[in-house]
Parts: structure tokens; sequence; C-alpha cells
């Protein structure tokens, strides 16, 4: 159902507030440039800053704007299993193709409360799960027995893995089988990833540079490693840098070089990156030829 290119989208924000105008304009050129998908409300989107109300009506306006021309995964992740849930259900109404659903963060749940919390979800609402494992953020880790428990639910479907370690591509599917859908979560070791059976990247850098990482999975998917190598070779100074400082700071400043519409305002406690983080993010555009 998903493979390729998919920006986890930055959010827009002027004066406090979503800026839809922005939003749409970016979503215009994503597609345009080659993205295969688009994620709104996740990390990169600020969703923790967000309110529920707000936070479904960016959802709603990515699947508004992208109209069918590409399939929308909705950031639907949340500590509270309820909150999740409604989410889900305001998301599936939008016209979804998918929820990204977060190991609950905070909370530290164990084993047993990991897998309820998604089976519950999927009891309740039909609309298909792509698990998101990035333990650095969320403390949580979706174990890969775990993940293969999961997995034998119908409409858990696939994984955002960006739990660090390439080596749980191989372990993931012998657990949860050759259809689960393993996405990278990590833009550096996507080459790793997709050698190892993945099948896409839910990508930070695509929200900079589209073309070149949909150029990069292209080359992934077809076989081409000398292509693939010399492209991640390439962006992995980019990759390097919009995590030079807290993201989505470097992030939004870069895609503010390019679109003065979008501006790299982010919400508190993210606060703007550092003078030294934007010259690195100017150098690694240059390099690109991006700027």
């Amino acid at each position: 159902m998903f493979s390729g290119s998919i920006p986890a989208l930055a959010t827009p924000f002027r004066d406090g507030a979503f800026d839809e105008g922005a939003f749409r304009h970016f979503i215009d050129w994503q597609i345009s440039e080659g993205s295969r998908g688009l994620v709104p409300c996740g990390t990169t989107g600020e969703s923790a800053t967000m309110t529920i109300e707000e936070h479904n009506r960016v959802v709603a306006v990515c699947i508004e704007h992208a109209d069918g021309r590409v399939p929308v995964i909705a950031g639907c992740g949340s500590n509270d299993t309820m909150t999740a849930l409604e989410h889900m259900k305001s998301a599936q109404a939008a016209g979804a193709t998918a929820a990204l659903v977060v190991a609950p963060y905070y909370n530290k749940p164990n084993r047993e409360g990991v897998y309820a919390h998604f089976a519950y979800l999927a009891e309740r609402c039909d609309l298909p799960i792509m698990l998101y494992n990035v333990p650095s953020r969320t403390i949580t880790d979706i174990d890969v027995e775990t993940m293969g428990r999961l997995a034998e639910i119908p409409t858990i479907i696939g994984i955002k893995d960006a739990c660090g370690n390439v080596a749980r591509v191989t372990a993931q599917r012998l657990a949860c089988g050759t259809d689960f859908c393993q996405l990278s979560g990590n833009d550096d070791m996507a080459l790793g990833f997709m050698a190892m059976g993945g099948v896409g990247c839910i990508s930070v850098t695509a929200n900079v540079a589209p073309r070149l990482c949909a150029e990069f999975q292209a080359a992934c998917a077809a076989g081409d490693w000398d292509v693939a190598l010399d492209l991640q070779d390439r962006l992995f100074p980019l990759h390097v840098a919009l995590f030079s400082d807290a993201s989505p700071g470097p992030v939004k400043y870069a895609i503010n070089r390019l679109h003065k519409d979008f501006t790299a305002d982010v919400r508190l406690p993210m606060t703007p990156p550092s003078a030294a983080s934007r010259a690195v993010v100017d150098k690694a555009m240059e390099q690109l030829g991006l700027i």
C-alpha cells in the first residue's frame, strides 16, 4: 500500500496559528516533486503542541488538498488511548488512507500495555494502522515479539521504524511476514533499511529535498544500488544538518529558505535553531544545489 519517499510534513504557523494556505502550497510542491504519500501531524509536524481540534483540521486539510493524488497516513498517536482513538475516527471520516500511531510515550507501559493500546484502537476503528516505533522519543519500544502479535491483527499493516537498529528489519520480517509494510523512520539509515527489505521512508529530509529523496527511493526499489549509494552520499550532509538542533527547527528553517510563504516559526517548547545549526543547513543545501 505504501512505498517510496513519504515526507513527515512540517506544519506552517503564522502568528501562532496554522497557516492553511502555505500548507496547501507545500502539499502541491511535494506531490509535483515525486513524493509517494504524505504524513501530516507526526513529530515533525509538531502534533504535540496542537489542540485536538487543530490536529484534526491539519489532517483534514491535507487529505482534502491531496485529493487522492497520493495516500495520506494521518498522524493519530497519543499517550492517551482514547485521544488516539478520537484522532483515528476523525482521520477516517476525513478520508485518510491509514493512521500512523506512535507507541505510547511518557506513561512507559509494559509489553502487554503496548499490545493492549494498539489492539484496543484496532478493535474500535477499522482504519489501517501503521505502528510508529521511536524509542529515543517515547522510551517505550515495540519489541519484535509484540510487533509479531500485533501483525496478526488484520488492520495493523506495517511499521514506521525509527528504532535505529537496521537488524530489526529482518527480525520484524520474520516475525510479521513479508507483507508487513516496513518504512524507515531514519533518513540517514534508509539505505541499509531498504537493502534489508524495507519499502520506503517516512522522511524528514523529503520536506526539503523531495525530488532527490524520491529518486533515492526509486533507485533502491529498482535494485540500482550504485545510484542509491551516490544519492545517499549526496544527501547525507543534509540528513545530519536537519538534526543539528532540536527538530523541527532546522527543517522549518530550510523549508523557509525555499518557500518564503512557509514561515520558520516553531511552537514552544521548541525554539528556532542556533546560528551554528542554520549555517550547517545552509552549507548542506548549497552542496545539493537547493539554494
